[in-house]
């Protein structure tokens, strides 16, 4: 490990406390200067660290920069056999993180990003994905006997963890726009993109790489005209370390929920947060639109409605979008 991100590892497990140059240079077995050096390129990167003569540094308390040990050290057990990776840009997690999964990386590869120059969502949309304001992650999952079709459950999974880890940072209520989108006070604050790799000869899933985009606070000047209306922030106020923990209790939650063996518990709470049940909805296909009512999620996680004719179908979300014809606060 570079005496970098070694000290920043030292810094964050004493967040707020000071650490003299000369433990520093012991523990890593290093100089001073060395110490000081790397302080500087901390710093650099925009973490804001403190130095006081005869006491030496420390991480500010307030600080709220991504970084693998930031991260790490709020990960419970369900999350030990992670391997973690905090990049400061990449043009997309799940683009890097496939390369790096049809090269044989293992199940439970994780890399997170500061910023996406090319983020991607579902149906080939962009994801805005601005440094600073957001936590962009993604997570690498070999599933032994999950049949592709029901790959869907992996989005529906992550889909629950993250309300979760929302409410349970933030405090504040979060619910789901079926099929990947997760809302707080009425904006779309998180979206998922599961995508999976098949074998040619029989067909069956290698691997899936799954991306979450949380908007953990709003940028400068507001979010571009074009999503302003319905983009939010998870944090309403900047949060100490903030984006680490978002972060983490995603992780948390969502290895957990992987690792249970009985699907029905968050299936069940994925109904239940799912806030276009019972409202009337725009299906949006390749066919055009129509006007519908969305009634249940059924077993394959497929949304259930009944068109304006009497007929029922269920919807795909390989195949179409929904937008509830009138958006009311969540």
């Amino acid at each position: 490990m570079a005496v970098k991100q070694a000290l920043l590892a030292l810094l964050e497990a004493r967040r707020g406390a000071y650490l003299s140059g000369e433990e520093a240079a012991g523990r890593l077995g290093v100089s001073r200067a060395a110490v000081w050096k790397a302080v500087r390129a901390l710093r650099a990167d925009g973490y804001a660290i403190d130095a006081a003569t005869n006491r030496g540094y420390r991480l500010a308390p307030e600080a709220d920069v991504l970084s693998a040990a930031g991260v790490q050290k709020y990960l419970g057990p369900a999350c030990a056999a992670l391997r973690l990776r905090v990049l400061e840009e990449t043009p997309s997690t799940n683009a890097l993180l496939r390369e790096e999964a049809a090269a044989g990386a293992p199940e439970g590869t994780v890399l997170i990003a500061a910023r996406q120059t090319a983020g991607r969502g579902r149906l080939g949309r962009s994801f805005y994905s601005p440094a600073g304001t957001g936590v962009y992650l993604s997570l690498l999952l070999r599933p032994a006997h999950l049949a592709p079709e029901r790959a869907v459950r992996v989005t529906t999974m992550a889909a629950v963890a993250m309300c979760e880890a929302v409410e349970q940072v933030s405090g504040r209520a979060a619910a789901v726009k079926w099929v990947n989108d997760v809302f707080v006070g009425g904006k779309k604050v998180c979206g998922i993109l599961t995508e999976g790799s098949f074998g040619m000869e029989d067909g069956r899933l290698e691997y899936l790489v799954l991306g979450v985009g949380m908007n953990a606070y709003e940028p400068a000047g507001g979010f571009p005209a074009d999503i302003a209306g319905v983009a939010g922030a998870i944090y309403e106020a900047p949060q100490p370390d903030g984006k680490n923990r978002l972060a983490a209790a995603f992780l948390n939650r969502f290895m957990a929920l992987w690792a249970a063996p009985e699907e029905s518990a968050y299936a069940r709470e994925y109904r239940r947060r799912s806030f276009v049940l019972g409202r009337r909805v725009t299906v949006l296909s390749r066919e055009g639109t129509r006007s519908a009512l969305a009634l249940d999620v059924d077993e394959e996680c497929r949304l259930v409605v009944r068109y304006d004719d009497g007929t029922l179908g269920r919807l795909s979300s390989g195949e179409i979008s929904v937008r509830p014809e009138r958006e009311e606060p969540v």
